[in-house]
Formats: C-alpha cells, structure tokens, sequence
C-alpha cells in the first residue's frame, strides 16, 4: 500500500472515531424523561425517614428506630431446613407463574375458604399481590376508595396504575374504620374497588364482623365495586378476626384477599405473598405477572409450604409478645404530655395523637406546627425515628412499630418522654 493512500485511509478512520464520538456525546448527554405514570412516584416517606436514621448512625448516633414494620423474630428453623432441602433437591428452576400445586393447595386450607387452586395466585410478597390486581383491572380514571390513614404504598399504586384515589378520613374518633354512610357517599358509576387493610397499618385497627357486614349491606347495593381486602396481619390480632370473606360469603365473586407469610411467620425477606379471589381475576393478574416477575422463587415457595404446613404453636407465641410490647407502648404514651394513643386491636404499631404539641416550643425555639416537624424533632434531640401521620394520609398522628426489642422499646420511649417533657409554651 502506498503511503498516500495509507494516509488517506487513516484520515477516513480518525474522521470515521470523531463521528461515532459525538454520536456516543450526543446520545448520553440527552435529558432523562421519565414516563407520564412515574412522574409523581417518589420513595416513600418511611424509606426516607429510615435513610436519614442510617446516615446519622454512620456519624456515629445511636439512633433508635421505629419506623419500618418487619418483626425482629428470626424465621422459624423447619422453615429455613425446608428451603435447603428444596434448594439442595433441584428445585431452583422456574416454578408456574401462578405458584406451585403445593402451595396453593395449602394456601387454600389455610384460609377455610371453599376455594380451587385456580382462584388462588402466588406472588413475590403481597405488594406484588396488590399490585397485580390494580394493573389487571384499573383504567384511567377509574376510582378506588382508600379509607384513610392507610398504608403509603397503596397511593403509588394506584398513581401508577393511573387510577383516581378517593380518599376518605377515618379518624381516632370512628377507630380509625370506614363507616357504611362514608363508604355509600363516595361510591360513583367510576368505582372499581374498596381497599381495606384489616388489621390496619399504620393504626391496627380492626374491622369486627359487624363493621364488614354493614359495609357488605352497601356493597351489595352497588355490585360494579369489588372488594380488595389486605389482610396481611390476619395473624397478629389481639381481637378476634374476621375475613371480609367470611363476613360476607356472597360477595366473594367480586372480592380478592390478600395474605402473605411476611408478618406471621417473620419471613419479609423471603417475598411471599398470595391472592384468593375469582378465577377470573386471578387469570388475568396471572397474565401481569407473567410479564413482569414470572414466578415467586421456587425456594421462597418451599419454605411457605412449610410455614403453612409445620407446626403453627409459635403463631400463639409471638402473639403473645406482640402484645405485651403493644400494652407497654401504649400506657407510656398516653402517661406522657400532649400525646394521646389509642389501643390498637391488631398488628404491630400504635398512631398516636400528636396535635397537643402543636404550638410549643423545643429547646433551640423552634415551634411545632405539625406531625412532620414532631417527628424531625424527635430525630434530631432524641434520635428517635417515627413516621408522621402525613405519609399515611392522616395527618396529626405519627407511627411508631413496636416490631423491636423490649430493650429498644424501653430506651426509645423514655428518649420520647424527655424530648416531650423539654417543650414549652
């Protein structure tokens, strides 16, 4: 080759290199656009607050923190033995995108429903559950009454499955619970589901069979709304429960239920969670999930199975704690100024009143005004991290998980009576 058409061809190459450059150039510097549905999909307040408790502990503060709902039990051992034996068999292939045979056969005796294997649907956790069900059903524009306070999840939802949250308060005064006249006052020819979360977070409240058979009553004047109904905390009731589905049987045509290992048997990380409805629901959030997730984890299946199926005596046990915890908590808090906390009848937080310090000042003169400065108070001088009851749609209230040791539980409410008994007027 000659040297003038070797320079020649390095000339095109280098002009050929700068090109592809500013192609790459131009292509990474264009702006980011996320989708019209995301837009307004944030972390949640309690991801927030629980990052800001982590990065005052790597400074070295022994923050105490109150904020997230997981249970500090450890999964139960024959769980963990049954997921190992499965792991070690081979069964770490794709499992069926509803969940095995297995499991929902024990999921279905677990419930007492006279149900098929085809109305039930296993998932990665019970958010997933929820999730399934607003994107196999909601069109935009479509309305979903959410009573509130109710569990900060539930907004992103049905923000990104492009639903109309119609939000109702439901105050300390009605315990918390969505009354039959609010529920018929908010239902219009646009209502596609009611979502109840019985017992609640972020109160523990809990709907009796007498509360779900009179909301039943409207319901079933209106048979265009379903029922979407969170029942997660079933086993942690210190009141005796009700399924919606036992309290009004007739209406499980229209009625999905949602339930998960996560709570009772200490197993959030596992990600297992199931729904029990109509079969043809459960096909269609099958046909979701099948685009989205396939399968919950063949070994998370394994060790449901045996959570259901093994020996449920440490159900009664931790129970037991839990309300032990929840009798402490709860007569601290109400011996303190200013803050009134109602006894929750199931899971594991209270949402007390903080509206008696609204007004008063804290040691460096600052005034509370509200529920979130409450909580940044609490975080700041007492390091103690809670929820303000703005992240759950009630505001003036504030969450605090009782899921942790007696220890830290003791610590961090003497931490909140200090910090109350320092304000003034």
């Amino acid at each position: 080759m000659s040297m003038e058409i070797a320079f020649f061809c390095s000339i095109v190459y280098f002009r050929h290199i700068k090109t592809l450059r500013g192609v790459m150039t131009n292509s990474t510097s264009s702006t980011f656009r996320r989708s019209a549905r995301a837009a307004a999909v944030e972390l949640s307040e309690i991801v927030k607050i629980s990052e800001a408790a982590r990065t005052l502990k790597l400074e070295g503060k022994d923050v105490l923190s109150f904020g997230t709902g997981e249970p500090d039990f450890p999964t139960p051992a024959h769980v963990i033995d049954a997921a190992m034996a499965a792991a070690h068999a081979g069964e770490t292939t794709y499992p069926p995108t509803q969940g095995t045979p297995a499991l929902r056969s024990a999921i279905g005796k677990d419930s007492g429903f006279d149900v098929t294997l085809d109305q039930i649907i296993v998932c990665t956790g019970a958010k997933q559950v929820l999730s399934n069900a607003l994107q196999a059903t909601i069109d935009p524009g479509d309305e979903v009454i959410v009573p509130a306070p109710f569990w900060t999840s539930y907004s992103d939802m049905l923000q990104f499955s492009q639903a109309k949250q119609v939000t109702i308060p439901c105050g300390a005064d009605a315990g918390f619970c969505l009354s039959p006249e609010q529920l018929e006052a908010a239902i219009t020819d646009k209502t596609r589901w009611l979502m109840l979360n019985s017992p609640g977070n972020p109160t523990g409240a809990m709907y009796s069979a007498d509360d779900l058979a009179g909301l039943a009553e409207i319901l079933r004047t209106h048979p265009h709304v379903w029922i979407l109904a969170d029942e997660i905390y079933q086993h942690v009731s210190y009141l005796p429960f009700t399924s919606f589905r036992d309290a009004a049987p007739d209406l499980a045509d229209r009625m999905l239920i949602v339930n998960g290992v996560s709570k009772a048997y200490a197993m959030t990380g596992w990600r297992l969670g199931w729904g029990i409805g109509p079969a043809e629901l459960i096909k269609a959030m099958v046909a979701v999930q099948g685009q989205c997730t396939s399968g919950a984890s063949s070994v998370s299946q394994a060790a449901a199975l045996a959570a259901l199926s093994g020996p449920q005596d440490l159900l009664a046990t931790r129970l037991a704690e839990f309300k032990s915890r929840r009798d402490n908590v709860v007569a601290e808090l109400n011996d303190m100024p200013c803050l009134k906390c109602p006894n929750p009848g199931g899971a594991f937080y209270v949402f007390p009143s903080c509206e008696g310090t609204f007004g008063k000042r804290t040691p460096k003169g600052e005034t509370i005004t509200s529920d979130a400065d409450f909580c940044r108070y609490l975080l700041q001088e007492a390091l103690v991290a809670l929820v303000p009851g703005r992240a759950f749609g009630l505001p003036g209230h504030f969450r605090m998980s009782y899921a942790y040791s007696q220890t830290d539980l003791t610590q961090g409410l003497a931490r909140i009576r200090r910090a109350v008994d320092a304000l003034t007027d």
